[in-house]
């Protein structure tokens, strides 16, 4: 089946790579008109040299910038039918909360919860307008179970957005938009890689307890925002969309 999001205006954030990457490939592939946020102006050019896309630099910690992005896709494309609020961080000096400092604690807290705040808030204005949209949030696996390798302000903020989304999905459930928020399990981006690269161990940590017995692929994650984002998911709203390889059910996993 092709064409699941023909004449649909997709707003995605974290683009230029990983899971939203995928997400933009499958999106275009599917017919939508896609806008992408990012801070990679090199990669953000290219994509949309090669895709037809509209690139939009943007700050998702910002709420003038991000106002503009779904500002300039309405502008561009004439709508906003999916916003897709992927854009996130894990970075190395967010560990234990005995060794995770304040000023780490706060920078996750703003691109992976405060992000998702500003995005939904700038997106559903025109949802409700229009009478209809689908948002999809970005949590993780770690928002329903604890982690075993700790990254806090990770984890913490994801549960924020699952627990945001839920709220969103309820309250505008009636105005024709539907909220859900996709939760990976470990997938193979960028973000991995450089775990592997820093702290093979710690990377071990994480497989191990996979049933299946690997990371996820992005374009296993694009497939499920796809799922979301089209009308095959019209009765779903505010819901824990796990797509984690079995992770979140496994109590012990045999080797």
């Amino acid at each position: 089946m092709s064409g699941r999001l023909d004449g649909k205006v997709a707003v995605i954030t974290g683009g230029c790579s990983g899971i939203g990457l995928a997400t933009v490939r499958r999106f275009v592939a599917e017919g939508a008109k896609v806008v992408v946020g990012d801070l990679n102006d090199e990669a953000g050019a290219a994509l949309a040299d090669e895709l037809g896309i509209l690139y939009v630099r943007c700050d998702v910690t910002s709420k003038e910038a991000v106002d503009a992005m779904f500002a300039a896709a309405k502008e561009h494309f004439g709508s906003v039918d999916i916003a897709f609020n992927n854009a996130g961080i894990s970075p190395p000096d967010d560990d234990s909360i005995l060794d995770t400092d304040l000023d780490a604690w706060r920078r996750v807290q703003e691109v992976n919860l405060t992000s998702v705040y500003l995005c939904c808030k700038a997106a559903l204005p025109y949802m409700i307008e229009q009478g209809k949209g689908s948002i999809i949030n970005t949590a993780s696996f770690v928002a329903v179970m604890g982690a075993a390798t700790s990254q806090i302000s990770y984890s913490a903020s994801k549960g924020g957005v699952l627990t945001m989304t839920r709220e969103l999905g309820v309250q505008f459930a009636r105005q024709g938009i539907r909220v859900n928020a996709l939760c990976p399990g470990p997938v193979n981006t960028p973000l991995l890689q450089e775990l592997f690269a820093k702290d093979a161990e710690r990377a071990a940590r994480r497989l191990v307890h996979i049933p299946m017995g690997r990371f996820g692929e992005p374009e296993e994650m694009a497939s499920a925002v796809l799922f979301l984002a089209s009308d095959e998911s019209s009765f779903m709203t505010a819901s824990t969309f796990l797509v984690d390889g079995g992770i979140s059910a496994a109590y012990v996993t045999p080797l």
